[in-house]
C-alpha cells in the first residue's frame, strides 16, 4: 500500500512533489504533502486505499497535534494493538492501521516495533522534538531507500524518487561486479548497499533516527533471530506451526477491499489458498491467479486448476509468452530499478497485472516457505553433511530415502571433507570463487581490476542446515524475492501479503532441529505434515519440486530477444564493463535459475543506465 517520500533540506518543498508523483503507481488514489512550519522538512504520500477508505485516514496523518506519519504497507495486528492502546486511554479518529502505528509510537517510542506484525516502511516526524523516526519491517517486505549527505536527508519507497530529489544516477560498479560474477543482487556484508552510488537502503528489522537540530543520524537493528534449537515433540511442533500459520493468514486477510491469492499449483501456494478458502473473513474474494506457459514441461496450470476446483475458487489463468517478455521488459526494469535474476520475475509481474484487471487489490502468496522450511534441493547436501559430521547419516537413512524419492543431489568425497573440515573448506571455496570471478570470460580487464576488491562471496556463519536457512532468510536470498514481489505488485497498485514471512512463525521454525525441515527424504516435512488433512495427497506428497519457472531457455532462443541482449552487451562494452570480444560470442540460452545465466544478467544489468 502506498508510496512515501521525505526530504530534510533547504528548498525541500520544491522537490517533494515531483518525487512523490514518481511513486504514483504505488498509490494512484491521491497525493498529499506536509511541510513543517519551522524547518525545511517535507513529507509526501501516494495513497492506495486498503484499510479505512475514508478521507480521514489519508496521509500524511497527524496525531495528537504533534506527530505526522507517512506509511507504506500494512500493520496486520492493528486491531489487537489498538485495543491495548485504548485501554491506556489513547483515542482514535480513524479505523486505519496507520493511526495505530503513530499512536503506538506516541505510547512506547521506538519499542513500538516490538509489538508489530506487519509489512511496513514508515516515517514519523515529531514537530515538537524536531526528530524523524523511520522503520522497516522485520524481513524487509517493504522498501525504504535514503541518502544522507551533509545537512540533507532524502528518503523514499523507490530509488527513482531520490533521483527526482536531485541525486545523480551513478552505477555502483562493485555491486555490478558481484551480480555479473556471482548473481548477487545484495551485498551479504553490507545490507545498506544498493546498485547506485550514495543511495542506501534501510536494512530489514532496522530503524533510523534523525535529530533535525543537530543533523545526527543513527540506524539500529531492533530484531534478530538465532538458531537456538529446542527439543519438541512432533505433535507439539505440528500444532504450533498450524496455529501460527492460521493466525498469520487470518491477519493478512484483513482488508476493506477484495483479497485474492496466487496459486502456482505447488505446496506452498496451495496451502495458503486452502487456508484462505476455509476462512470466514468476508474480504476474501475466492479469486486465484496462476501463470501459464504454453508447451512447457514445468507448467503447473493443471495442478493449480485442480486445487482451485477443490477449494471452490474462481481460477484465473494468466498466459505468459516470449511476446510479453519483449513488451514488458522495459517497464519491468523501470519498476524493479535493480537487476533481476531471471524471466520468472516477468511471470509474477503479469500475474499481479491480471489481479488488478480483475478488481483484486490484495493478493496473498506462498513466498518464503522454501527459505524457512528447506524447500529447495540444494538444501539436501547441507543436511546430509550435518548428519555425516555427527556420524548419523547411515543410521538416519536420509540419503537412501531421498534417493528413493528420485533426488539426484550429489553427495561425494567433497561433501564429506566439507562436513569434517567445514571452516577450512569454506575458506577454500571463497578463494576459488574469487579467482574464478576475476577470470570470468567477457569482463573488461579494467572493470575487473577496479572492482575485484569488492568481491562479496559469503557463506553461512553456521555450516549446517539451519545455518544455511538462516543465511538465505536473513542475509542473502529471501530479500531479493521480497523486492521482486513488492515492485511487481506495486507497479499495478496491488498489495502482496506473505503469510509465511511472519516473525513469530519464523522464530518458531528456527528453534526447531533440522529434522523438522527435512525428514525421510522429504523437504518441508513440517508443512507437509501440517497440510496432509487439508490438501490432496498428490499435492502434499508430490515428489518433484517445480519452482516458479518460465521457459526462459526457449525464450532466449527467440531472435528478437537475442537482438535485445546484443544491444545490452553493446551498452556494457561502451561502459567498459564487458570486453568487446563478447559481441562476437553467440547468445547462450539458459534456464531461469542456471548458474551460467550470464547473457540474461547482461540484459538486466544494462537497465542500470537506461531504465
Amino acid at each position: 500500500m502506498c508510496g512515501i517520500a521525505g526530504i530534510f533540506s533547504a528548498g525541500a518543498a520544491g522537490t517533494i512533489e515531483a518525487a512523490t508523483k514518481s511513486l504514483q503507481h504505488r498509490g494512484p488514489e491521491g497525493s498529499s504533502f506536509y511541510q513543517d512550519p519551522e524547518l525545511p522538512l517535507s513529507l509526501g504520500h501516494q495513497r492506495l486505499c486498503i484499510i479505512d477508505l475514508s478521507e480521514a485516514a489519508a496521509q500524511p496523518l497527524r496525531y495528537q497535534n504533534r506527530y505526522v506519519i507517512v506509511h507504506n504497507g500494512e500493520l496486520y495486528n492493528y486491531k489487537e494493538i489498538k485495543g491495548q492502546l485504548e485501554a491506556k486511554s489513547y483515542h482514535f479518529n480513524t479505523q486505519s492501521d496507520t493511526e495505530v502505528i503513530v499512536a503506538a509510537f506516541a505510547c512506547w517510542g521506538k519499542n513500538c516495533l516490538q509489538h508489530f506484525d506487519g509489512a511496513f516502511a514508515f516515517a514519523i516526524w515529531d514537530e515538537e522534538a524536531k526528530t524523524l523516526f523511520a522503520a522497516r519491517d522485520r524481513l524487509g517486505e517493504k522498501p525504504f531507500f535514503f541518502a544522507h549527505t551533509g545537512n540533507e536527508l532524502r528518503f523514499a519507497s523507490e530509488i527513482k524518487a531520490l533521483w527526482q530529489m536531485g541525486l545523480e544516477r551513478q552505477v555502483n560498479k562493485g555491486m555490478l561486479y558481484n551480480y555479473l560474477t556471482l548473481g548477487y543482487t545484495t551485498n551479504p556484508y553490507d545490507a545498506q548497499e544498493t546498485f547506485y552510488q550514495h543511495i542506501f537502503k534501510l536494512p530489514a528489522a532496522s530503524c533510523l533516527m534523525l535529530d533535525a537540530r543537530s543533523n545526527d543520524l543513527s540506524i539500529e537493528q531492533y530484531w534478530t533471530v538465532f538458531t537456538d534449537e529446542k527439543n519438541t515433540s512432533d505433535k507439539e511442533a505440528v500444532d504450533t506451526f498450524k496455529n501460527l500459520l492460521h493466525t498469520s493468514v487470518q491477519r493478512r486477510l484483513r482488508s476493506d477491499v477484495p483479497v485474492g491469492t496466487s496459486l502456482s499449483g505447488g505446496l506452498d501456494s496451495s496451502a495458503i489458498a486452502a487456508l484462505c478458502a476455509a476462512s470466514s473473513e468476508r474480504s476474501f474474494s475466492h479469486h486465484c491467479f496462476t501463470a501459464s506457459f504454453e508447451n512447457w514441461s514445468k507448467d503447473e496450470t493443471a495442478q493449480a486448476a485442480a486445487i482451485a476446483a477443490k477449494m471452490g475458487l474462481q481460477h484465473h489463468v494468466v498466459p505468459v509468452s516470449v511476446g510479453d517478455l519483449l513488451k514488458q521488459m522495459d517497464a519491468l526494469s523501470l519498476y524493479q530499478e535493480e537487476p533481476v535474476q531471471s524471466a520468472s520475475v516477468l511471470a509474477q509481474y503479469q500475474v499481479y497485472a491480471a489481479a488488478k484487471h480483475a478488481g483484486i487489490t490484495v493478493l496473498l502468496d506462498g513466498q518464503g516457505a522454501d527459505e524457512i522450511l528447506a524447500g529447495y534441493h540444494k538444501y539436501y547436501h547441507w543436511y546430509w553433511q550435518q548428519l555425516y559430521a555427527n556420524k548419523q547419516l547411515t543410521s538416519s537413512g536420509e540419503l537412501e530415502s531421498a534417493r528413493a524419492l528420485g533426488v539426484l543431489e550429489p553427495f561425494g568425497l567433497t561433501n564429506k571433507v566439507a562436513a569434517l573440515l567445514p571452516h577450512f573448506t569454506a575458506s577454500l571455496w571463497q578463494k576459488q570463487r574469487a579467482k574464478k570471478a576475476a577470470a570470468q570470460r567477457g569482463l573488461h580487464p579494467d572493470f575487473v581490476a577496479a572492482n575485484k576488491a569488492h568481491f562479496a562471496y559469503a557463506l553461512p556463519a553456521k555450516l549446517d542446515l539451519n545455518g544455511v536457512l538462516h543465511y538465505n532468510t536473513f542475509t542473502n536470498g529471501l530479500e531479493e524475492l521480497l523486492r521482486y514481489a513488492d515492485r511487481n505488485s506495486m507497479a499495478h497498485a496491488v498489495e502482496v501479503r506473505l503469510p509465511f514471512v511472519q516473525h513469530e512463525l519464523i522464530e518458531f521454525l528456527f528453534s526447531l532441529p533440522a529434522h523438522f525441515k527435512i525428514r525421510n527424504g522429504w523437504t518441508k516435512w513440517l508443512l507437509r505434515e501440517s497440510m496432509k488433512k487439508v490438501l490432496p495427497n498428490e499435492v502434499v506428497w508430490r515428489r518433484d519440486k517445480v519452482g516458479f519457472e518460465p521457459p526462459q531457455q526457449q525464450w532466449m532462443q527467440d531472435a528478437r530477444v537475442q537482438k535485445r541482449i546484443l544491444q545490452a552487451k553493446e551498452l556494457l562494452v561502451a561502459q567498459q564493463v564487458l570486453h568487446p570480444s563478447v559481441l562476437q560470442q553467440p547468445i547462450k540460452a539458459t534456464a531461469a535459475h542456471a548458474a551460467n545465466n550470464l547473457d540474461w544478467r547482461y540484459w538486466s544489468a544494462s537497465y542500470l543506465w537506461e531504465g
